[in-house]
């Protein structure tokens, strides 16, 4: 069971690319299907978690999270899903750099955060799935970790070139959101494993789309992945 969980979180940390120095335009790369092999890989194991009868992966670990751990509940993951977002900002507020300025930054983390909640509503108004504490019935997808995964990718966004520790520390704190979800009993681990490639998916195509044209641009150019 150990080695499942490690095997099915694996993606969850795994997202590192390298950028150019801040301050500067973007020159885009060529679009390649490369592109979505990290959310593509999360969502799928999350489908194929996803089964119905006793023996399917979520309910498996539903079912040893209730043997081990049946009166853990922390509401900590309600403010973590945030905390990349906190830190992003607050960096730029002490005077260290994110990679694009505050008003192109704040547009694409609307578009971004737009497109990750709207999808997730979405499916859970679609799908119709009970809660494994059956509370409710719109547990797929997670919605904490969809937010939390958003939010990680725009912190590692913004500052990855500047700190290379930045993927490893923004997607840990994300992945102990949907560790955490599990753990609540509030979701099914195909839950976090779709949400979080839906909210890394989403703030991917922010950035991918953006223009730019938002404030003065800068002079100088990189390459945006």
């Amino acid at each position: 069971m150990r080695l499942l969980i490690i095997l099915l979180f694996t993606p969850l940390i795994s997202f590192a690319h390298p950028l150019t120095p801040a301050d500067s335009l973007p020159v885009r790369k060529p679009f390649t299907l490369q592109r979505f092999y990290a959310p593509a890989s999360l969502i799928i194991g999350g489908l194929i978690a996803n089964g119905h009868s006793e023996e399917s992966i979520k309910n498996e670990l539903a079912e040893s999270r209730n043997r081990h751990i049946p009166r853990f509940r922390t509401h900590i993951d309600d403010y973590m899903q945030f905390s990349p977002l906190v830190v992003a900002y607050g960096l730029d507020a002490f005077g260290i750099r994110s990679k694009t300025d505050v008003l192109n930054r704040t547009v694409i983390l609307f578009k971004g955060e737009a497109m990750a909640l709207t999808t997730a509503t979405i499916l859970k108004s679609a799908t119709h799935t009970l809660r494994p504490d059956g509370s409710s019935y719109n547990s797929f997808p997670s919605g904490h970790t969809t937010q939390a995964f958003a939010a990680a990718t725009f912190l590692n966004e913004e500052y990855k070139d500047r700190y290379p520790w930045m993927p490893y520390a923004s997607y840990t704190v994300a992945s102990s959101v949907g560790l955490l979800r599990v753990a609540n009993n509030r979701h099914y681990i195909s839950d976090v494993l779709v949400g979080a490639g839906i909210g890394y998916l989403s703030m991917k195509v922010a950035y991918w789309t953006h223009r730019y044209k938002w404030g003065k641009p800068h002079a100088k150019m990189q390459v945006v992945y």
